[in-house]
């Protein structure tokens, strides 16, 4: 039965290939692959003699009517992408919708990605993210600044490094110098490290230091005015504190447990029991 595979690759450390992975791109009949070189390096080293075609940005457009129509033949096809989970900044969008219109099941296997172990590795709030992928390099750039300086939810970018020091001070023109920003490059290579301060720190060590290697940036969210406060700032960090309160219209106050969604409405702050 024909399928497309989505199977991610490591980025970086070869020991992080799934079992699961080898053996699909072993049995497929076609490897698609972003740089064919790159991953020629991959396949020796695992042994995996599948033969490959080269589907990239500038081509695939061109290949996905082609490869639907060997799917529908019957061929069972793997794309893979130089490093990572393919499709995620990198090719594979086009032919995954292809094959969803044309009821082709595609498999999309779990595995290597850079942003998770980037967003972990922050400390930064994770129950709520949103995932910008690159920026535009010029048309559109002061656009999606302007709409994240106003983003409450961490924000994750991939960022070339020769425009990290531009990306990190705009970060400060528009997000201001005390956000809260994570820096790792090189996850799961030998020279890893993670850089975390505020962007005004972090942009003074990539001053002294040049960033070098494939990197992600993890941004703290806009704090919302009713989070500055102190005794608010409490309530946001501890948010099933025990809060006591006088109901409007009565003399009593109850003890009651109140999880914070945002402002509190027809009820009185008494007191904070924390």
């Amino acid at each position: 039965m024909s399928k497309l595979y989505i199977v991610p690759t490591p980025i970086g450390n070869l020991d992080d290939m799934t079992f699961r992975a080898i053996r699909v791109l072993k049995e497929a009949d076609l490897i698609l692959a972003e740089d064919t070189r790159t991953s020629g390096k991959l396949l020796k080293h695992f042994e995996i003699s599948t033969h490959m075609h080269s589907h990239h940005m500038h081509n695939e457009h061109k290949t996905v009517e082609n490869l639907i129509a060997r799917l529908k033949g019957g061929e069972t096809i793997a794309l893979i992408s130089d490093a990572g989970t393919p499709a995620i900044s990198d090719p594979g969008f086009l032919l995954t919708r292809a094959c969803v219109e044309n009821g082709i099941e595609v498999d999309c296997l779990p595995g290597a990605t850079a942003f998770v172990p980037a967003l972990v590795n922050s400390g930064l709030p994770n129950d709520k993210f949103i995932f910008e992928g690159f920026l535009p390099d010029k048309k559109g750039r002061q656009t999606r600044y302007l709409a994240l300086a106003e983003e409450t939810r961490t924000m994750i970018l991939y960022v070339s490094p020769h425009k990290l020091l531009k990306t990190l001070a705009e970060f400060i023109q528009y997000f201001g110098a005390d956000r809260p920003v994570s820096v790792s490059r090189e996850i799961s290579k030998l020279h890893e490290e993670t850089i975390r301060g505020t962007a005004e720190e972090v942009l003074k060590h990539f001053e002294a230091k040049p960033p070098k290697g494939e990197i992600v940036v993890v941004v703290g969210g806009k704090i919302l005015k009713w989070e500055s406060s102190r005794a608010w700032k409490k309530i946001y960090q501890l948010s099933k504190s025990i809060i006591l309160i006088k109901r409007f219209g009565s003399n009593k106050i109850k003890n009651t447990k109140i999880i914070m969604k945002g402002r509190i409405t027809n009820k009185t702050i008494k007191r904070i029991d924390l």
